[in-house]
């Protein structure tokens, strides 16, 4: 298991190790980007209060939302207008509130996405995954129907919510734990969890590894033993990804596995000192594929990159930090094991970052955090 340390990410850019000089003559010139790229970073979107993420929907569109405002956007041509959508349904307290997007694949002929949102039940609230229907003229969304509700929450904190299709047609959602202990290794939770499930009925995906559980929500379990998971992302070999967060120490990137164990059990209470991954419970458990150690990131959202453009950076893993106000490039090798990290100063000067979204161009869109109605997206571009 390689990790990198906390030190090394928390520095400004992380070089590039010196040439050491030959026996027989002088060390060679090291080239100092070593194929990195230059990023040129543009606001795209201003004026924003807490967006939480942002998808391509065609046409040069781009679909917003913005959590503590409960509102959902369309920008084109360098216009933002909102869209008709029923925010006085939306659930808004601490981190949960209007979050994640997903675009259908079909888009373009069904109109449908997907959210994540905070709701409001007859016994109190909840976290849920609703199907929408987009009007042509994007200035209409039209409620399709509830996926699956009953994602557990007590303040707002710990609300997760990350959504991703993957290239199967599941959707994937990756889930808080509501700061309630017991909530990540139980398995008649929904906290706590990466979920698959279909995007068109809302039943639990067929291949679960639990779907033959006799509790109905068990059935939509796709890993578990999880504190906060803020991203979901599909490697070109079709592995899956998630990012959450950590206490005070390992934030962690995890490859996931069906029916994976990732190991976080904060019981009796709510404890945080203990381990992320704690490989003193029954059975075995998922270590994670990187961690931040002592002090964390707050990582967020991520995406594999892709495109020749990026030079070292095509295929790398961009990891968005809320607290460090970066975005980490974790290079993997084809077998899934770290073998470096990288934060460009370019990425290092707007605050909190939220979400990474890959753009159809390759580019990438990277939503800040900040609050007061100051935050953007921003469209990250290498030369």
């Amino acid at each position: 298991m390689r990790l990198v340390s906390a030190a090394l990410l928390l520095a400004l850019v992380l070089p590039t190790a010196p040439a050491v000089a030959a026996p027989d003559g002088p060390a060679p010139a090291p080239s100092p980007a070593r194929g990195v790229p230059t990023l040129h970073v543009h606001r795209q979107v201003t004026g924003l209060d807490h967006p939480w993420d942002v998808q391509p929907i065609g046409h040069h569109r781009l679909l917003l939302t913005q959590r503590d405002r409960a509102t959902l956007s369309v920008w084109q041509n360098g216009r933002t207008h909102r869209v008709r959508f029923p925010s006085d349904r939306v659930w808004v307290s601490g981190e949960t509130g209007l979050m994640s997007l997903e675009v259908d694949p079909d888009f373009a002929g069904n109109g449908r996405f997907y959210t994540c949102q905070g709701g409001t039940t007859a016994s109190g609230h909840e976290v849920h995954v609703l199907a929408w229907h987009l009007n042509a003229r994007a200035t209409r969304a039209r409620r399709i129907k509830e996926l699956v509700g009953g994602l557990p929450t007590s303040s707002g904190r710990h609300g997760g919510c990350r959504l991703l299709i993957a290239r199967d047609g599941s959707l994937l959602v990756g889930t808080g734990d509501a700061a309630e202990g017991t909530n990540p290794e139980d398995l008649t939770s929904l906290g706590g969890k990466t979920l698959r499930l279909d995007r068109r009925t809302g039943a639990p995906w067929p291949t679960n590894p639990f779907i033959d559980a006799h509790n109905r929500k068990t059935r939509y379990v796709h890993t578990y033993g999880h504190r906060n998971v803020q991203g979901l992302a599909q490697r070109r070999d079709g592995t899956l990804w998630s990012i959450e967060q950590g206490t005070y120490r390992d934030d962690e990137v995890n490859r996931l596995v069906d029916g994976g164990d990732y190991g976080y059990d904060p019981v009796p209470g709510y404890n945080e000192d203990v381990p992320m991954t704690d490989q003193d419970l029954p059975g075995k458990q998922v270590e994670a594929r990187w961690s931040s150690g002592n002090p964390t990131l707050a990582t967020s959202g991520g995406t594999f990159v892709r495109g020749r453009a990026w030079g070292a950076l095509n295929g790398t893993l961009a990891v968005a930090a809320l607290k460090a106000g970066r975005i980490v490039f974790l290079t993997f090798d084809a077998a899934g094991h770290l073998q470096r990290a990288r934060a460009p100063k370019a990425l290092q000067r707007f605050g909190r970052l939220r979400s990474v979204t890959l753009a159809p161009n390759h580019d990438l869109l990277v939503t800040t955090d900040n609050g007061n109605g100051n935050d953007a997206i921003l469209r990250v571009s290498p030369h």
